[in-house]
């Protein structure tokens, strides 16, 4: 079966997200599609399946399925339109989070998405430690959200992964803050999914854009993922959707040998 590597949020290879991607004619196990995730060991492989119209999508992690992933989205979509329906413009997915839509712009990918409300909540001792800093601020979605005071405290943020994996709330850990040159910045970290940082994650903006949209004033903005890939996000608040535009660059092109 064919295997893509798909370089997501990314204006050249290595950087923003590598992706693996799989388009398939018929789903085969879930056992198996874990294994090839482990066995590609990126924070996301995709697997999807054209049914009808759409394209069902799921996204395994080394560590497990997940319920939502922008990077790997953007890297099916970009697949789609560049090597199995190329007169597309704009392709839906049916997820476990419900239909996901990307729309191509030139050479950018417009993902639209739904926005995730975030709950303010106290900062424990075991945050702190576990962060190596006293955040300003929390908040829990799917994910533990830390407001920092600058951007340099998230550029030099240095967590301790096995404190973060053992903190109770949370499946992801996002440090975030005002940008300098862009709207606002942030990190991800995912030790619960067996992936300690990962390079640019677009499920957490479905979050961070509200929030900062709300902080701001501002209904685009543009944000930075600062890990060492980096990786750059066209961000648009509309109401209860958000939208993200990224670039994305091919990395491979495999078979993978395998038999069910």
């Amino acid at each position: 079966m064919k295997y893509f590597v798909v370089d997501a949020f990314a204006e050249k290879v290595f950087e923003g997200n590598p992706a693996g991607v799989c388009i398939m004619k018929d789903w085969i196990s879930d056992e198996l599609m874990q294994k090839i995730a482990i066995e590609n060991n990126l924070s996301e492989t995709a697997f999807a399946v054209k049914e009808g119209a759409h394209y069902r999508l799921r996204w395994f992690t080394p560590g497990g399925e997940i319920n939502l992933c922008g990077h790997a989205t953007l890297a099916t979509a970009f697949i789609i339109f560049n090597y199995y329906e190329m007169q597309l413009e704009s392709v839906k997915f049916h997820t476990i989070s419900g239909e996901l839509t990307v729309n191509k712009q030139d050479d950018l990918f417009e993902l639209d998405f739904p926005c995730v409300p975030s709950e303010p909540i106290s900062i424990t001792e075991q945050m702190i430690s576990a962060l190596g800093m006293v955040p300003k601020e929390a908040y829990l979605n799917r994910d533990l959200i830390f407001v920092l005071e600058s951007e340099e405290d998230v550029r030099k943020v240095s967590p301790d992964f096995a404190q973060l994996e053992r903190i109770p709330e949370g499946l992801g850990v996002c440090v975030t803050a005002k940008g300098n040159e862009f709207d606002f910045v942030s990190r991800g970290f995912f030790p619960k999914l067996k992936v300690n940082e990962d390079p640019v994650t677009g499920s957490l903006h479905c979050s961070l854009i509200p929030f900062w949209a709300n902080r701001l004033g501002k209904r685009e903005m543009v944000a930075r993922q600062l890990s060492s890939r980096g990786g750059t996000l066209y961000c648009k608040h509309e109401d209860t959707r958000v939208k993200m535009s990224g670039r994305a660059v091919l990395y491979s092109v495999a078979e993978l040998m395998i038999e069910e």
